[in-house]
């Protein structure tokens, strides 16, 4: 491995964690304190007289009610817009209208964070479509996330019963106009001063040098590039996404990507610490996920850049393997730009992860695997963590003999069921449409490779969609009615019942009265509690998705070392 690829991973770890602290403060001043900056102060004014909204404090279900209509007229729009598409203005390259399924792919696909594309970015959509319908999902979708992220913290660290969660409309105006939409900005800027092209036009004819006629598409895109990786939106404006040169034109391009999608959900630790008042119990979260992102990036890396038995004997033994890499990133930073869109539920990709080895494909499998808790989306990736600290609280209370207790609340049955919900559901939704597309010869006509690759391009694209990823191996063909509809059914589980579950359980926790801490307390901070955190995280992923992994990226990897490949 490259000392300079090294140099640039531990780059990217040290601004992210150097960024958490101030960022996350800049958020705890936006959501949590009363006393705001004056511009601040009179922009919010007019934005919720706009809306009609009181800002008054929602309960759980009101909360819940709020952001489940927002996401379904999102979807609506996405659907109507694209099912007219061919009908509309500013669509001068004169693309069609699309069919009912993959039109409810695409408009679930955006409005629940995934961003996962079935299409071909620009070939097959308007520079409309692009701005009205994706752009502003990207925003509000991932600001939605953010919103119910820091009502889901309020509720845990309430301490009096009788209090709401905030108010959905105001979190989510706050997250967008204050959080999302500054930072984009800037970063927007700086992808167009690296080469990335900001334009209305939507393509141009060159002449090749050898006289053919070629059209170049171009677009806003550094614009969305920009929101996509900053809310862990993934896609791409483009189909070979930030691969593609006017996504990701230089290897600083590609780096700054990569810290990107990282900022906001490492920030989002420390604003939890905040809204608890103990910002050892934000850092407590932060140090378990960097230590999984460290562990997942050096391990897909000694797999990607060791040789396996397969290829012993040739005249590439011994060297790295090149295909599907971006050579303008190197191999270093192309897999840990693969292990960090897994691990964050971006799903942007850099380089080619139907081409990665078995062993680096079954990491970022399970980075997505484990409930995108690896810092995972922006919003979305706290409060799937948030689910696997309850459990925790509630196994390590077991194991002592005492009720268990988080930020010293009673953990109680109802609270267990619901984080069983959030981890069983999207599990359900995974393994089985895995079952039933492998099953039946019309959806297994799609996968594109035999053997045990063949599962896993499938394992991936229900994985990706269930969790809210994005990112595909690109072997299936995803495109046709039975996949489109059951990722789009997969998208919206995988985004709304966590959701749901987890903002019932904050209501929940947030009625409840504040015990005094006892000598059998466990805290939910330490060294003990981040090792327990990390190692139940890691065991639930494991017993639940380990007969998956064993028939498809571990068996490919086995047959590789005899010699075989797929």
């Amino acid at each position: 491995m490259d000392v300079q690829g090294i140099g640039q991973i531990l780059l990217a770890l040290a601004v992210v964690t150097l960024a958490a602290r101030p960022l996350g403060r800049y958020l705890h001043i936006i959501f949590e304190r009363e006393q705001r900056p004056t511009l601040v102060a009179g922009i919010e004014r007019l934005a919720f007289a706009a809306i009609g909204t009181s800002g008054r404090d929602q309960t759980w279900a009101g909360y819940a009610l709020a952001a489940l209509s927002f996401a379904v007229a999102g979807i609506a729009l996405i659907f109507v817009l694209l099912q007219l598409q061919g009908l509309l203005p500013f669509n001068p390259d004169g693309v069609e209208s699309w069919d009912a399924a993959r039109s409810f792919n695409a408009a679930v696909s955006f409005a629940t964070n995934t961003n996962w594309q079935s299409f071909a970015g620009a070939e097959v959509t308007s520079p409309l479509i692009q701005l009205v319908a994706f752009t502003w999902q990207n925003f509000v979708s991932a600001a939605a996330g953010l919103a119910v992220a820091v009502a889901i913290a309020r509720g845990l660290a309430r301490r009096q019963p009788g209090q709401g969660l905030g108010n959905f409309w105001v979190d989510i105006i706050r997250a967008t106009l204050f959080v999302l939409l500054p930072l984009a900005f800037l970063l927007a800027v700086v992808f167009a001063a690296l080469g990335v092209p900001q334009t209305l036009e939507s393509s141009v004819r060159v002449t090749t040098l050898d006289g053919e006629s070629q059209v170049i598409a171009l677009g806003l895109v550094a614009s969305q590039e920009a929101i996509k990786q900053l809310g862990t939106n993934g896609g791409g404006f483009f189909n070979a996404n930030t691969a593609h040169p006017f996504e990701g034109p230089t290897g600083i391009a590609i780096w700054l990507s990569a810290v990107a999608m990282l900022l906001i959900p490492a920030a989002a630790t420390n604003l939890y610490g905040r809204i608890c008042r103990d910002q050892r119990q934000g850092w407590a979260l932060f140090i378990a996920m960097m230590v999984l992102l460290v562990i997942s990036t050096a391990l897909a890396l000694a797999a990607e850049t060791g040789v396996g038995s397969a290829l012993t004997g040739l005249a590439v033994s011994g060297t790295e393997p090149l295909e599907g890499k971006e050579m303008r990133a190197g191999v270093a930073l192309s897999v840990f730009y693969a292990v960090i869109t897994t691990a964050t539920s971006s799903g942007a990709v850099v380089a080619m992860h139907d081409s990665l080895q078995p062993l680096t494909g079954l990491v970022l499998l399970f980075n997505m695997l484990l409930g995108e808790v690896v810092f995972g989306g922006v919003g979305a990736g706290l409060y799937s963590m948030l689910a696997m600290v309850v459990l925790t609280v509630f196994i390590a209370g077991l194991m002592v003999g005492r009720t268990p207790e988080l930020l010293g609340k009673k953990v109680e049955a109802r609270e267990v069921v619901l984080v069983v919900a959030v981890l069983v559901v999207p599990a359900t939704m995974i393994l089985a449409g895995v079952a039933l597309s492998i099953s039946l010869s019309g959806p297994a006509a799609a996968i594109q490779d035999p053997g045990p690759h063949g599962l896993s391009e499938l394992l991936y694209a229900y994985t990706s969609a269930a969790m809210n990823n994005g990112s595909a191996f690109a072997g299936l063909g995803a495109d046709t009615p039975w996949h489109n509809l059951l990722l789009g059914l997969a998208m919206l589980v995988g985004r709304f019942v966590p959701m749901l579950a987890l903002l019932a359980l904050a209501g929940s926790m947030a009625d409840k009265r504040v015990v005094p801490v006892g000598p059998g307390t466990f805290p939910s901070h330490g060294g003990l509690f981040v090792g327990l955190l990390i190692g139940i995280t890691v065991l639930m992923g494991a017993l639940t998705y380990f007969p998956a992994l064993a028939l498809g990226p571990l068996l490919e990897h086995a047959a590789a070392t005899a010699g075989k490949v797929f």
